[in-house]
Order: C-alpha cells, then sequence, then structure tokens
C-alpha cells in the first residue's frame, strides 16, 4: 500500500536534520584521519631525512699550548707562625682585652675568668701557712728544751709542707684562670664577650704574625706521591676571582690521615698575596709541564680514542694521550693539528657514521 506523498514528504523532512548531522560527523572524521596521516608522513619523512643526515656535532682542532698535570686539594690561608689560645677551664669571662686587630707581646694578660672562689681558698691557706710557721718555730723551742719529742716537731713541719704544697695548688688554678698570649703578634680573632661562659678547649684569640702567610691544604693520597717540594700552586677562590694567585709548596707531612685517605701540604705565599687569613681556597698543583705540546679538550676523548670529522662523516681514530690535565689532554701520536675532531662527540656514535658539522672548526681550549 502506497502512502500519499503529503506523508512521505513530511517524513524526510521530518529525518533530514539527523541525516545531515551524521553526514558532517563523518566528514569531520575523514578530515582528522587524513590530517593524521599527513602528519604521520611528514614526521616520518622529518626522522628519514634527519637520520641519513646523522646526528649534529661541534668541532673542535689540536693547538700547539703547554700540557700541564695538576693535583687538585682545599685548603685555608693562615699565618705561618700563629698560636689558638684557649680557655683550659669552663668558668665566666669577666675581664677579656678589646684587642682584635691590635699587636701585644707575650705573656701579655688577654682575659679573665672568675677567680673569687679561688682567691678565697689561697687566703684561708696562707693564714694556715703562717698558723704552721709559728707552731714550728715553738716546737722547735720545745724541743731544745726537752719538752716535747723530736717526731712531734716532725708532724708539724710535715703540716707545714702540706700546706705550702696546696697553696701552690690554689696558685696554679688562679693562674689558669689568667688567659695569657704565648706569643708576639696580632689579634687576628677574638672571640667570646664579658659575662660569657668559657669552655674548656674554647678558642678564644688567634694571634700570629699577619705576614708571611701559608695555604694548609689536603690532598688525596693516591695524587700525595706527585706532589713535591718548591713545585707551583695555582688559587681560586671566589673573593679574587679571575686573579691569578700563586704560592710554592714547602711542606709535605709524612703520615697522612688514614680515616680520611688525605695528605696534609703546606704552600708558601708571597708578601704581596692577596689572600686574607681565613679565607679558604681551591689549590691546584702544577706537578708536570710540558711546553709546544698537541692539545684537545678533554671532552673530546672517550677513552684512548676522538672522533675525527672527515667531511659529512666520523672516523674513530685510537691516540696516545700524554700529560692530562682537568680540562686539557697532550696528545703523543694520532693526530696532527689539520684534523678536525667531534666536540664533545654524541652518545652512540660510531665509525663511518654520517653527521653534520654545526659549527665552525674552533681551537682548542
Amino acid at each position: 500500500m502506497q502512502r500519499p506523498l503529503h506523508q512521505v514528504v513530511d517524513h524526510v523532512a521530518a529525518a533530514a536534520p539527523g541525516l545531515l548531522q551524521r553526514l558532517a560527523a563523518r566528514a569531520r572524521r575523514h578530515r582528522a584521519l587524513a590530517l593524521a596521516l599527513v602528519l604521520a608522513t611528514a614526521a616520518a619523512a622529518f626522522w628519514s631525512w634527519r637520520t641519513l643526515r646523522g646526528p649534529e656535532v661541534a668541532v673542535v682542532s689540536p693547538v700547539i699550548g703547554t700540557a700541564v698535570e695538576i693535583v687538585y686539594a682545599t685548603g685555608a690561608v693562615e699565618p705561618v707562625r700563629w698560636a689558638k689560645v684557649t680557655s683550659v677551664i669552663r668558668d665566666r669571662i669577666v675581664e677579656i682585652c678589646d684587642c682584635e686587630g691590635k699587636a701585644v707581646k707575650k705573656d701579655e694578660v688577654l682575659a679573665r675568668l672568675d677567680d673569687k672562689e679561688q682567691n678565697a681558698a689561697l687566703a684561708e691557706l696562707r693564714a694556715r701557712e703562717e698558723f704552721a710557721k709559728r707552731e714550728l718555730e715553738r716546737h722547735a723551742t720545745l724541743v731544745e728544751k726537752k719538752v716535747v719529742s723530736p717526731q712531734a716537731h716532725e708532724r708539724v713541719s710535715m703540716e707545714l709542707r702540706t700546706i705550702q704544697a696546696l697553696i701552690l695548688v690554689q696558685m696554679e688554678k688562679i693562674a689558669d684562670r689568667t688567659i695569657i698570649a704565648p706569643i708576639d703578634g696580632i689579634v687576628l680573632r677574638r672571640d667570646g664577650e664579658v659575662g660569657e661562659i668559657a669552655e674548656a678547649g674554647q678558642i678564644l684569640f688567634r694571634i700570629g704574625a699577619e705576614k708571611p702567610l701559608q695555604v694548609v691544604a689536603e690532598v688525596n693520597e693516591e695524587d700525595i706521591p706527585r706532589v713535591k717540594v718548591g713545585q707551583t700552586v695555582l688559587f681560586r677562590t671566589d673573593a679574587f676571582a679571575g686573579q691569578r694567585i700563586e704560592g710554592k709548596v714547602r711542606e709535605v707531612t709524612r703520615i697522612g690521615d688514614p680515616i680520611a685517605k688525605t695528605y696534609r701540604i703546606k704552600v708558601a705565599l708571597p708578601d704581596d698575596t692577596v689572600l686574607l687569613p681565613g679565607m679558604s681556597v681551591e689549590a691546584n698543583v702544577i706537578t708536570r709541564e710540558k711546553a709546544g705540546a698537541l692539545l684537545i679538550p678533554v671532552a673530546a676523548l672517550q677513552g684512548s680514542r676522538v672522533f675525527v670529522v672527515d667531511g659529512d662523516r666520523v672516523r674513530a681514530r685510537k691516540i696516545e694521550v700524554g700529560i692530562r690535565g682537568a680540562r686539557s689532554a697532550e696528545v703523543v701520536a694520532g693526530l696532527s693539528e689539520a684534523d678536525r675532531i667531534a666536540l664533545p662527540p654524541p652518545g652512540g656514535l660510531t665509525d663511518g657514521a654520517r653527521v653534520r658539522v654545526t659549527q665552525a672548526p674552533t681551537a682548542a681550549p
């Protein structure tokens, strides 16, 4: 049975919006799929292009210079002749000099600790001493008159000697509360104020001559065989960044620290050094130098080989390395000044691989 024409028209009109939406959604899916396909094709082409051309590398050319072998150490600046003045007992500071930065003489009083109790005990012992002396004189007279025995006289004499020994001990206790300068020099630093408690062993003063100065540094035990007296030492410190500061090794300790696995060295500084007492420094001891050496950056090395750039490819080449410093290494054999090497060689680089040079050749640092 056929439907009337107007019913067919009404049905088509009612279904038209949904049909149009489905057609539009299908068109969008087709466009997204086409775009993804284009992007994937472009990415694959780009990856293929990069792969065929190889990784990017910078290049460097060896140069002629001075090869330097160094031993690294850290240390601090201090006077050659100086002393740390400590308290040997724990007590309150009652007097302290205003002498930081000033010259003092040996045995000059720097500070005093509370000694009232000790002085009172000393006064009591002095009184007992006087009484014992009088008793000894009296017993001596009685012995002559044979009123008392010689043994009684000896007991009084022994008591006097005991009291006098106690007086000496008490005087030492009082002396410990008077802190004096052990040497002539400048008070480089003072720590402590009146009213504070000085602990036993606490450093209250640092006294020394302002010149000459030295650097006391610690060197790892595996490096110490290469360090000798007279070697030049270059220092670096943030306080004088960029300045060349030198010294000379003047002493190497004969026994090291088995816990820290280090040896101590002392480096003499010139009188006109810019370094100040107490500064921390990084020390580079020059243990070997060679002029006229062929140098390349250490970063270009992979073991005992480098990658030489030849056009758009690299060739792995084994070389003989001589003196090796912190930044540069000496090439004894295997390279010339005309060669160009990758710096640094990318990870996974193989002999004969294709590369792209991204900068003009530069000189090795």
